[in-house]
């Protein structure tokens, strides 16, 4: 039987600190999956639902989009994948009755994880002007409302169509879609906040802003770098592909400023002995400081250069550009520059180079340890730098690995979600559809955010997501969000941004993965791609949470009908009864899906075409692939200063708060904790057990503060702290951010630690 949700919100005023794991799957975590799904779920839908997540013929998990495998367990997910699916195929649900009880004042003043737990939302819900409260509203009327403020607007550039990473293909293109025939190019989304940095380098290097391995790559590969990423707990799937390049001779570096337990070791569950023994997976861990990673590649690029037949020099003379002035710049690369930025030893760059000459497929991974610095994008190239060199792209068991955090986050940037469009895709656009789609640029999501706070957006809709948890600077994006006319959510749960309004407000109930989607042409599936750049169909088997769900695809097929009207001579009311005329729709417009519906029947599902990967073709402006020589770049750090890094907790996906626990980092109960290497706090006079508050300092002055935070002595580098988001989200300036990218630098925040105000 589920359990009943929170009335309360729990107190978390005195975590529970232990020392940290050094192992990460095994026993305790299918014990803390079957907890939380029972709690969820129930025993008898538990076993129903998991056993689907992941099958060829059930559903994508709605958590990471880390692919399966070709032959798939019976359990193929995850720890935080089976948390997602609970949170997702819940049985507690938040009905009107609900929102009568509690008005939205009261909301505000719950955390992310009491909303959350509240379970399923099951009604279109209305915020009225001047109401203190949401009232059931139909759907013809919630509709009606959005119609009335878009129409009104002076120009649709006035309105934002933000984008969550768990919208389908289907969804996305159709969204996309109605947003350029309605007039705007207005539509940020997550991968702005996360991803950007990747996908501006790697256009500008390889010519495609994706990953260019595959699973079997890895599983081929002889070196595996691991940077600034989490496995353990954001992708846990990915320890399984690790563990097998392992056992197949690849050897393994990690460099991140915290050890994680996942990295040390992995328990598999799915065997006997991984389950008690594990297998260790790094070889050599790199304990880099925050933002030191450019200076740690540029300075590997000059030892292979300095090695003597080290350099691929048929790759580079056949199929790069920019060569010498890479090498020139790569050459005056200083050890003790080196040294300083990165915090790491002679010694251990020495041994790091030893096994990158011994390598020849090297693959490296990231996420966003390297994408949320001002400096990202340039530590990005370097990366491709360091690749290019020794011919490791377009090579089996070699190349550029991007791990991407959300489920379809990729898929949704392919199918058109992006603030400035390539001119060959709304060209294709406007020959399929006969409108002429805006040319000019729009708002990602800082620019977003400053456009309401400047009273230059009205209307505020998001497709999924928590935008006011997800973005920096908390109170500029919550004054920002209030200034609208008009907010709108399409969700399926609670979360904080349904309390910081416009004026007037929407939420707009819709089916989750594990649901079973029947509309006018039949039961309907959707597709997804992963960060691979695989594609595949995704069928929910539950019934709906509701009888007044709407999938994504109808909701926004009926509010492009509401706005367009007649004149609109796209057929949104046949996209909205069969899903497959948006598949035909998108072979025709988005490159890489000819014969989708087809080629999409395939249980294994398809993969993407990827010309540096699968022709060593490189699409850029010069034809081929380019090595850059920017200046070397990382944090410097006044006295008495730390730099922190905003990061999750292992009870958490992106701003979902599953609970209050960070099993691997030893903390139970709280998550208002700031982890501080022990001889930084010495020297600051923080003692363990003790409370701060985080104060950032950025050039504007403002001072930005989050209270009440419980030291924590941890093994971080030295001058780096970590500190969990959304709650450290407050310290991140709106305009600190990644250059050329925008993405917010909330992995490198210079802090003062000050007595706590709550003490």
């Amino acid at each position: 039987m589920a359990g009943k949700p929170p009335q309360n919100d729990p107190v978390q005023d005195a975590p529970q600190v232990a020392g940290p794991k050094h192992a990460a799957a095994g026993l305790p975590a299918i014990g803390h999956t079957l907890r939380i799904a029972q709690q969820q779920m129930g025993v008898k839908r538990t076993a129903l639902t998991l056993l689907r997540v992941n099958q060829k013929d059930g559903f994508d998990c709605p958590g990471c989009a880390w692919p399966e495998p070709e032959h798939r367990h019976t359990a193929e997910f995850c720890e935080n994948g089976a948390k997602a699916v609970a949170e997702e195929a819940t049985l507690r649900r938040v009905t009107p009755d609900f929102f009568a009880a509690h008005p939205v004042a009261d909301l505000a003043t719950r955390s992310g994880y009491w909303l959350g737990q509240q379970g399923r939302l099951t009604h279109p819900m209305y915020l009225a002007e001047g109401a203190d409260r949401y009232e059931a509203v139909s759907w013809e009327r919630a509709f009606d409302i959005v119609a009335e403020e878009l129409t009104g607007l002076a120009s649709p550039d006035e309105a934002l169509f933000y984008t969550s990473g768990r919208t389908s293909n289907e969804a996305a293109f159709l969204y996309q879609l109605f947003a350029r025939e309605f007039g705007t190019n207005n539509l940020p989304d997550c991968s702005n906040m996360c991803h950007e940095s990747s996908g501006s380098a790697l256009n500008e290097t390889i010519g495609v802003g994706k990953g260019s391995v595959l699973l079997d790559d890895l599983y081929r590969s002889d070196l595996i770098i691991v940077a600034g990423q989490n496995p353990g707990t954001n992708h846990p799937r990915m320890l399984s592909a690790l563990e097998k390049a392992k056992s197949n001779g690849a050897k393994i570096i990690t460099v991140n400023p915290l050890p994680e337990a996942g990295m040390e070791r992995f328990k598999n569950p799915q065997t006997p002995q991984g389950m008690f023994k594990g297998a260790a997976l790094t070889d050599l861990f790199l304990q880099i400081r925050i933002g030191g990673d450019q200076a740690l590649f540029r300075l590997l690029n000059k030892l292979i250069l300095d090695t003597e037949g080290a350099v691929d020099e048929a790759f580079v003379g056949e199929h790069t550009h920019g060569y010498e002035e890479f090498a020139e710049a790569a050459r005056a690369a200083d050890w003790d520059e080196t040294l300083t930025a990165t915090g790491l030893t002679r010694a251990q760059i020495d041994e790091a180079l030893s096994m990158v000459l011994a390598s020849k497929r090297t693959i490296v991974c990231w996420a966003m340890g390297l994408t949320q610095h001002k400096h990202s994008v340039p530590t990005i190239r370097e990366v491709v730098n360091f690749l290019l060199l020794r011919g490791n792209i377009g090579r089996p068991g070699a190349g550029v690995c991007p791990v991407r955090g959300h489920s379809n986050v990729q898929g949704d940037r392919t199918m058109g979600i992006f603030e400035r469009p390539a001119p060959a895709f709304l060209d294709a656009l406007e020959k399929e559809f006969g409108f002429a789609p805006p040319r000019g640029h729009g708002y990602d999501v800082v620019r977003a955010i400053r456009a309401m706070r400047d009273d230059k957006a009205k209307v505020f809709f998001a497709m999924g997501g928590n935008f006011v948890s997800a973005s920096p600077d908390t109170e500029v994006t919550e004054a920002a969000m209030r200034r609208a006319r008009l907010t709108v959510h399409v969700s399926t749960k609670l979360n904080r941004s349904h309390a910081v309004t416009g004026a007037r407000a929407l939420i707009l109930p819709t089916l989750g993965r594990t649901e079973r989607d029947l509309q006018g042409g039949g039961e309907q599936f959707v597709t997804v791609e992963d960060s691979m750049g695989m594609v595949h169909a995704s069928r929910g088997r539950l019934e709906p949470a509701s009888g007044h769900l709407l999938s994504e695809p109808a909701i926004v097929c009926r509010l492009a009908r509401r706005v367009l009207g007649a004149e609109s001579r796209t057929p949104w009311e046949e996209f909205e009864k069969d899903y497959a005329t948006v598949r035909d729709r998108i072979s025709r417009v988005v490159p890489g899906f000819d014969d989708f519906n087809t080629r999409v029947a395939d249980p294994a599902g398809f993969a993407l075409p990827h010309a540096p990967r699968d022709e060593r073709r490189f699409p850029t402006a010069t034809g081929k692939a380019n090595f850059t020589a920017a200046p070397v770049e990382y944090p410097k750090l006044p006295a008495g200063r730390l730099l922190l890094q905003t990061l999750r907790s292992h009870d958490q996906y992106n701003t979902t708060i599953y609970g209050l626990d960070d099993r691997y980092r030893g903390i139970k109960n709280g998550r208002r904790v700031v982890l501080v290497n022990p001889e930084d706090a010495r020297e600051l006079g923080l003692a363990d057990g003790s409370y701060t508050d985080l104060v950032s300092e950025w050039k504007d002055g403002v001072e930005r503060r989050a209270a009440g935070f419980r030291v924590v002595h941890y093994p971080t580098a030295r001058g780096c702290a970590a500190a969990y988001y959304p709650e450290t989200n407050v310290l991140v300036p709106l305009d600190a951010t990644a250059d050329t990218s925008n993405t917010p630098a909330s992995k490198s925040v210079v802090v003062r630690l000050e007595q706590s105000t709550t003490d």
